[in-house]
Formats: C-alpha cells, structure tokens, sequence
C-alpha cells in the first residue's frame, strides 16, 4: 500500500542528500561560513548521517515500522516527518493536539503565493526590488507586523533556483504570513519554520533568511539572521558601519537548529540594507566578484539619497560592474532609511 510513498521518500531524500553534497564540495568557503553561521562542517555530516540512515531503513524494509508495536506508521506522519517511528496510536492527547497543529501548519505552507506591497511604517522610507535569474525566481522578501503591531522585515535566498526554489518560496512566504502575526519575536518563527521544513519530504534544498521586528516608537530592531547574508546599516551622523551577521545556521541545513536574537538601536538618518547574494555575488567577464565592500560604498557616498534612489544607483553600480553578462542569481534588494 505504501509502496509509492517510499519510492517517493526515497526519490526526494536522494535529491536532498545530492543537494547537500553538492552545496558542501561546490560552494565557497565564506558562503559556507555564513550559512551554517561559523559552525563546522560536522552539523551538516549530521544531517546527511540521518538522510542515510533513512535510506537504509528503507533499503532492509524497516521504514515506516513503529518501533513499540511494529505497526505501520501513517502516511502523513512519514510526510511531515519522514524520521517518524511510532504511530498514533502511542500518541498522547497532549501529543495529538500539538500534532494536529502541525500537520495543519505543514499542509498549509504548501498552498499559494500571497501579494507583497511595501508598508508605511513611522519615520521610514522603504523601498524594494527583485528581479530573478530565471522566469521563476527564489529570492523572497516580504513585509509583515507582529502580534504587538511592530514591523517584521523579511528576506530570504533559497538554495538553487528555477521552478523547484520558486515553489519552496511560494511555501515559505504562505508560512511567515501565517506564523508572524501570531507571534511577538523571530525566534518561535525561524524555529517553527525550521521543524517543518527540516525532515519534510517536500523540501529538498534550503533556505538562508533574515528577519526583522522593527519598533518605530523606540526605533530598535529585534533581528534573527539564519545564515543569510549579513543586513548593513549605515550611521552617517557618526560615519559607522554595522554589519548583522548571521546569529544561527540556514533553515533545513542541520540536524540542531539553533538560534539567536540579536537587537540594534536605529537612529535617524540611518539607512539600512537587506539583500540576497545575487548582489555581491555578481561577476564580471572575468569572475571578480562584486562583494560587500562595493555595495556598502554607494550608501556611504550617497547619505543623502532617498532609499528609491539607492536602489537605481545599486543597480546601475552592479551593471556596470557585470558589463553586459546575464545575471546568474536572483537579485533582490530592500533599503530602508530613518527620517531625520
């Protein structure tokens, strides 16, 4: 009866561990670092250890078996989960109800892609753009208030790109609409993101993201940064850079998951500075990277510009630098600038 299913767990955890290796032998170092947020290699051998053993399991037969009553495990457990091994029937109610919330939450962010429109959020101008490689891109970037009325700021890279990454987008943009207005920090959200992503058969790849919680009343911004590329803020009253480097691992990447919260007090006239790699990743015919430091000195040289004109000089700054070669990343910026 389950004979499709594990083909299909099979296919798409052989796809994810291919992903993975791939990732691990192909991607630069930095991009590693940053991904797994300066941890070792070992957590991402660990998640690839689980992978095998799920595919051994399945290889002897022993898949989908709880291990208390040697009964099938359901379908859908196996789907959310595929490290499942007891069945419901060990379940209790405690453990049924937070179940049925999960499995709810999962079947949910598999559903459609929701309209973004930049906010008016206190004492800021926004803007924003995004521009994929491909028809279907997997950047994603998105605006969206707690459950307090404070502003949540989100970008996010997923892995790859094309129709497989567009879809995993289209899902996680449909979870953060979800899970953001219900919650009053980054860190439930990232965490519960991760848990449905990291063993679910229907994500084969994973996901670097920024989010934010903004308060314009005391202008401090709560951020969680899973292993995406490091947000910038500009100070020109004092002429500081901040760089808000990662504070955990991407999502889906390892078997621990674990993350922190960072805060930073904005003041007036700062400008700040979100991004997908497609920016400082950009090569030129020769494969010289465009990098942080570039991207960082159009906003110091340019204080005075509006956050619209920011991103036109950004732009204009990275074709120039590309001299005519196609861009092989999504591109995706937001800039966000503190009215004095």
């Amino acid at each position: 009866m389950k004979t499709k299913l594990f083909d299909e767990v099979q296919v798409r955890l052989e796809e994810t561990r291919s992903n993975l290796i791939h990732w691990v032998e192909a991607a630069p170092e930095e991009e590693q670092q940053t991904c797994l947020a300066s941890q070792d290699g070992t957590c991402v051998e660990e998640h690839l250890h689980v992978i095998d053993e799920t595919l051994e399991k399945i290889k002897e037969g022993s898949f989908g078996v709880c291990k208390l009553c040697n009964e099938a495990v359901e379908s859908q457990l196996l789907q959310m989960d595929y490290t499942s091994a007891v069945c419901l029937g060990h379940f209790s109610d405690e453990e049924l109800r937070q179940l049925e919330n999960e499995l709810e939450m999962s079947q949910i962010v598999q559903r459609g892609l929701l309209p973004t429109k930049i906010p008016f959020v206190e004492g800021m101008n926004i803007a924003a753009l995004s521009r994929p490689a491909q028809i279907v891109g997997g950047d994603y970037f998105d605006f969206l208030d707690f459950k307090d009325g404070t502003h949540g700021f989100v970008m996010a890279d997923v892995s790859g790109h094309g129709v497989s990454a567009g879809m995993l987008m289209s899902s996680l943009q449909t979870a953060f609409h979800t899970l953001v207005p219900d919650a009053d920090s980054p860190l439930p959200v990232l965490e519960r993101i991760n848990r449905l992503y990291i063993h679910n058969i229907h994500f084969t790849t994973f996901v670097t993201i920024f989010l934010g919680k903004y308060n314009p009343q005391t202008r401090i911004m709560s951020y969680a940064n899973a292993g995406h590329n490091s947000a910038y803020l500009y100070r020109p009253s004092t002429d500081e850079e901040i760089w808000l480097r990662p504070t955990g691992p991407a999502i889906g990447l390892v078997e621990r998951f674990s993350i922190n919260r960072e805060d930073v007090q904005l003041e007036p006239g700062d400008i700040l500075l979100l991004y997908t790699d497609g920016i400082t990743e950009a090569a030129d015919s020769q494969g010289a990277l465009w990098g942080e430091d570039r991207l960082a000195e159009i906003i110091r040289q340019n204080p005075d510009a509006s956050s619209e004109q920011l991103i036109q000089m950004i732009m204009s700054a990275l074709k120039e630098h590309a001299k005519g070669s196609p861009l092989a990343d999504d591109v995706t910026l937001v800039v966000a600038k503190l009215r004095q």
